[in-house]
C-alpha cells in the first residue's frame, strides 16, 4: 500500500512555483535531454535589426520528476528566466515529453537560415498550463497564425482538452516570408539608426520617431515577437519624419505627455490609497515605463495588454480589469486589497521586497527575461514621484 501510494505520489505534475522548494533526484546526462541548436556565426552588436546576442538556444526534454527550478540548475540559468522564455507563470503546471526553451527566442535571421521541415496536418490537445504562445513556440508558428488557423478570434482564452491545428501553419509563414523578399523595391529606403537604449521598447521607439510599429518592425526584419537589446541598431524607414526623442534614463530627464502624467497620477494615487511607501510606488512606476512607456496598451509581447503588461493567461483579469489603469496598478502592488486576490502576486506580496534592489524588487513581480533594465529608471521614477504626486 505504501509503495502504491509513493508511486502515485510522483505522477502527480509539479507547481513551477512551488518546485523552488522540492529536491530532485540527479538528472539524466545533458547529452540525452538536450537539443542544441547550430551557433551563428557571428556576435556583432552593429548590425541593423538584429539582436545584440545571438547565442544558441538549446531546448530540455521534460523528464518525470523534473521542475522547473531544477531544470534551470541543471542548465545554469535562473528560474524565471526559463519560466519567461516558455510563456509560463509561477504556477504553470509542466509534463514528462514537454519541451522547454533555455533561451530567448532566436531572431527572424536565424529562423530562416535554418531548413524547415513540417509534418503534415496534425492537432495539438491542451494542457494544464498551457497558453497560446507556448504552443505557437513549440511548433515554430506566430500565435496570430495559430488563432487565425483555429478561429479564435480576439480571444486567448484555451482550456485543457481543446485540440488546435498546428502541423499545417509553418510552410505558409515561410513561403510568405521567401515571397515578400522577392520584389526589392519593396524595401523601406535607408534611413537614420537608432540604437536600443536600456529600458526602451520597440514600440516607444516607433512612437517618438513618427512611424508605426509594423513599418518599423518590417524596416529591420523584426516581428511582434523579437526581442531587442541594448546596443541593439535599428533602422527608422524614412517615410515619415521623426519625432525628436526624449532622453533616456539617467540623463537629464524624460519629458511626459498628458496621457503619461495621467498614468503616473493614477499609479500614485492607488498606491497612496492602499498605504504603499514611497519605495514601493516609484518601483511601479519604474515598472510602468519599461514594460509600457507608462502607456495603457492595448497589446504587447504575447497577449500582454495595459500599463503593466499584465497578461489575462496568466491571471491577472479579463482584457478590459487589466485595460482598467487602476485596477492594473492595484494588481501590480497587490497585497490585502489584490483585485486578483492570491491568483497572483504582487509587490506588497513579495517577503523583504524593501530589502531588496530598486531593480530586483520590480522583477520579482514582473519576472521579465530581462531583470536589468528595470534599475536605470530609479532616478526618474523618484523625479515623477515629486513633481507628480
Amino acid at each position: 500500500m505504501i509503495g502504491s501510494i509513493a508511486l502515485s505520489l510522483s505522477l502527480l505534475p509539479l507547481d513551477a512555483g512551488a518546485a523552488e522548494a522540492r529536491e530532485r533526484p540527479t538528472p539524466e546526462p545533458l547529452s540525452a535531454r538536450t537539443q542544441a541548436a547550430p551557433a551563428t556565426a557571428d556576435d556583432e552588436r552593429s548590425v541593423v535589426g538584429m539582436p545584440a546576442s545571438r547565442n544558441s538556444v538549446k531546448t530540455h526534454i521534460v523528464a518525470r520528476g523534473d521542475t522547473i527550478s531544477a531544470i534551470a540548475a541543471t542548465h545554469g540559468v535562473r528560474t524565471a528566466d526559463v519560466l519567461a522564455w516558455n510563456g509560463l507563470g509561477w504556477r504553470s503546471v509542466i509534463h514528462p515529453g514537454d519541451v522547454l526553451r533555455l533561451g530567448p527566442k532566436e531572431s527572424r535571421a536565424d529562423a530562416e537560415a535554418k531548413p524547415k521541415a513540417r509534418a503534415a496536418a496534425s492537432t495539438y490537445t491542451v494542457r494544464a498550463g498551457d497558453t497560446l504562445w507556448s504552443i505557437a513556440a513549440r511548433h515554430g508558428v506566430t500565435v496570430s497564425a495559430l488563432s487565425r488557423a483555429n478561429d479564435l478570434g480576439a480571444s486567448t482564452t484555451i482550456h485543457p482538452g481543446q485540440k488546435l491545428k498546428v502541423g499545417v501553419l509553418a510552410a505558409p509563414r515561410a513561403a510568405a516570408r521567401t515571397d515578400a523578399k522577392k520584389p526589392a523595391a519593396s524595401k523601406p529606403a535607408a534611413g537614420p539608426v537608432h540604437e536600443v537604449a536600456n529600458g526602451e521598447t520597440l514600440w516607444a521607439i516607433a512612437d517618438r520617431s513618427g512611424v508605426s510599429l509594423a513599418r518599423l518592425l518590417d524596416a529591420n526584419g523584426l516581428d511582434e515577437a523579437s526581442i531587442i537589446y541594448p546596443g541593439q541598431k535599428l533602422r527608422i524607414p524614412t517615410a515619415a519624419a521623426a519625432r525628436k526623442a526624449p532622453a533616456v534614463a539617467g540623463t537629464t530627464g524624460v519629458a511626459l505627455d498628458a496621457e503619461q502624467i495621467t498614468n503616473v497620477r493614477t499609479i500614485i494615487q492607488v498606491g497612496r490609497d492602499r498605504g504603499v511607501s514611497r519605495d514601493g510606488i516609484a518601483i511601479a512606476l519604474a515598472t510602468a515605463m519599461v514594460e509600457s512607456w507608462i502607456r495603457n496598451l492595448d497589446g504587447g509581447d504575447r497577449d500582454s495588454l495595459g500599463l503593466f503588461q499584465q497578461r489575462p493567461s496568466a491571471g491577472w483579469g479579463s482584457e478590459a480589469e487589466i485595460r482598467d489603469p487602476r485596477r492594473s496598478a492595484a494588481a501590480f502592488f497587490g497585497g490585502p486589497s489584490d483585485p486578483n486576490g492570491d491568483d497572483t502576486r504582487g509587490l506588497l506580496d513579495i517577503d523583504g521586497w524593501e530589502d531588496m534592489d530598486f531593480g530586483d524588487a520590480a522583477q520579482a513581480v514582473q519576472i521579465s527575461a530581462y531583470p536589468e533594465r528595470y534599475g536605470p529608471w530609479k532616478k526618474q521614477a523618484y523625479r515623477w514621484l515629486e513633481m507628480y504626486g
